[in-house]
């Protein structure tokens, strides 16, 4: 986030800067968090990751990779199971394809 920026004008321009596509938020998934999950960078700094998972629909632009990404695309549902990711990313997959009515917390 940038400084006087909300956590949705925030959401909406990292969105537009990594993949070039403006979106409109629709609702919230939940926020998750994963003692487990840990991540260590290159450059020594080591972080427990949390996210606050937002659900959106595209309104403009086009797919493109940026300096922040390596590979944007959309992907089917079915394909899902086959892609690499961590365990509490594929979570938010699934609560997203379940359609839940309430945010998750945890």
């Amino acid at each position: 986030m940038e400084i006087g920026e909300t956590l949705g004008a925030a959401v909406v321009r990292e969105t537009a800067e990594e993949t070039g596509l403006d979106v409109e938020l629709t609702g919230i998934l939940g926020i998750y968090t994963d003692p487990g999950h840990v991540i260590a960078y290159a450059d020594g700094e080591v972080r427990q990751e949390f996210v606050v998972a937002f659900t959106a629909r595209v309104v403009a632009g086009e797919l493109r990779v940026s300096d922040e990404s390596t590979d944007v695309r959309f992907v089917e549902p079915g394909e899902i199971p086959s892609l690499p990711m961590h365990e509490s990313v594929r979570l938010r997959l699934a609560h997203w394809q379940e359609g839940r009515g309430t945010p998750y917390i945890g």
